[in-house]
């Protein structure tokens, strides 16, 4: 939008172009319904005011006018609901190159936690022309990630993972906000979505040392003595992760559940939720034990499994622990 008439936000992504088109679509829509509607009024009323001399009588209605001004409006309004949805599912659908970044909202902050090992608070670094994957949570209360010039935002609960994935386009500041009340400083948490070109952001990611978020869950994984019980072999008391995730699991209830974000999460803080077949209620619950950054690097560690020429060999691998640390199933 020209900067002499900013009527919204600049278009800094790939889905803002096709969220303003359809606002836009959505507002001519209105508008040309609402002037046919204060046209027809003025025409009856002019045609049909009450006249001296002039007695008045019943006119039958139209069956085929009314079916028209029916069924017409139906179909028009109808590609609200599915120019709507095909961009609902277009944002709710993660591309599978995503790079992934995990985010924990707090009052009255954001955490950003790269894959790559790079912490940031309040602010987001990210390349043009790559697609990023938000995996977000909060630690206290419903808070809101919302990007305006991204036209994007995404409720961020406590207790789950929920997702929201974008490219960015253009290089640029621009403003991130909560968009749900959290709390006296609600309009204190803010922060920026710095966008960079690749080879600058690609400087920016090369600066400073870090460990990549997979190897602090491994880490974590071994202190835990989670080793001890997800073995490769048949020896383990827990079942194997490597290659588990997003695959389908059996549960000993009979129900088959996909092994995503929310179960691993799960199944560390309350593993007796969903008891995998085959194997019993051993593991103690890590709810209170490890904090939601922890958390983030275990289920990091956990999908890490899943990649090529990692698998079973990064777990047999794993430092083995005392009998006495918690077993982890």
């Amino acid at each position: 939008m020209s900067k002499y008439l900013p009527l919204w936000p600049d278009q800094a992504s790939t889905m803002a172009s096709q969220v303003d088109l359809l606002y836009i679509y959505l507002l001519l829509v209105a508008g040309v319904m609402t002037a046919l509607i204060f046209l027809a009024v003025t025409v009856l009323a002019i045609k049909y005011r009450r006249r001296p001399g002039v007695a008045a009588h019943q006119i039958e209605g139209s069956t085929i006018l009314e079916l028209g001004w029916s069924i017409i409006p139906f179909f028009v309004m109808l590609t609200f609901f599915i120019w709507g949805a095909v961009i609902f599912f277009q944002e709710r659908t993660p591309p599978a190159d995503a790079t992934e970044v995990y985010v924990v909202a707090k009052q009255w902050m954001w955490k950003i936690e790269h894959i790559e090992g790079q912490h940031e608070i309040n602010e987001l670094h990210v390349p043009t022309g790559q697609n990023i994957k938000l995996i977000m949570t909060s630690q206290d209360v419903i808070h809101s990630f919302y990007i305006p010039a991204f036209r994007l935002k995404q409720d961020v609960l406590p207790g789950r993972y929920t997702t929201l994935w974008f490219k960015a386009t253009v290089p640029g500041r621009y403003h991130l906000f909560c968009a749900e009340y959290c709390g006296t400083m609600h309009s204190g948490m803010g922060g920026d979505i710095v966008v960079m070109k690749p080879e600058d952001y690609a400087l920016w990611m090369a600066g400073g040392s870090s460990t990549p978020l997979a190897e602090n869950g491994r880490a974590l994984f071994s202190s835990l003595g989670c080793s001890t019980c997800h073995r490769s072999d048949v020896k383990g008391r827990g079942p194997d992760l490597a290659g588990i995730y997003d695959k389908p699991v059996q549960l000993d209830d009979g129900r088959t559940v996909i092994a995503d974000d929310n179960y691993v999460r799960e199944s560390i803080l309350d593993p007796t939720a969903k008891i995998v077949s085959g194997f019993k209620p051993v593991m103690p619950a890590f709810q209170g034990i490890v904090t939601d950054e922890q958390l983030n690097a275990l289920v990091a560690y956990v999908k890490s499994l899943s990649q090529p020429a990692q698998g079973s060999a990064a777990l047999q691998n794993a430092p083995a622990t005392s009998p006495g640390q918690p077993e982890v199933q």
